[in-house]
């Protein structure tokens, strides 16, 4: 398909240049810029509405031994009173 690789799934098309080698490592920064790392402490700068539950997440939850993954929702985590939860970095600060 004119030199693009194409995912039989879900029909993404994307260049064999554009992936990454080994040495660009995942990173995620939170809202300052900080590099966050699996394992590490968060707060919550926002009031987060949480689908489903008559509360949200309050701005200053902490939240302790994040996940970090490759999508949208790039934080996994456990928040006290919610369970299992996905965050974006851009909600969050290091503690």
């Amino acid at each position: 398909m004119n030199g693009l690789l194409a995912c039989p799934e879900c029909g993404h098309e994307w260049s064999p240049e554009d992936i990454t080698s080994d040495e660009d490592a995942f990173i995620v920064k939170d809202s300052n810029g900080n590099i966050l790392q699996n394992g590490d402490t968060v707060v919550v700068i926002k009031n987060l509405p949480v689908k489903g539950s008559p509360q949200g997440i309050k701005a200053g939850t902490k939240v302790k031994s994040i996940r970090l993954v490759d999508r949208d929702h790039n934080i996994d985590c456990k928040i006290d009173g919610f369970g299992a939860m996905a965050l974006k970095s851009e909600f969050v600060k290091k503690a």
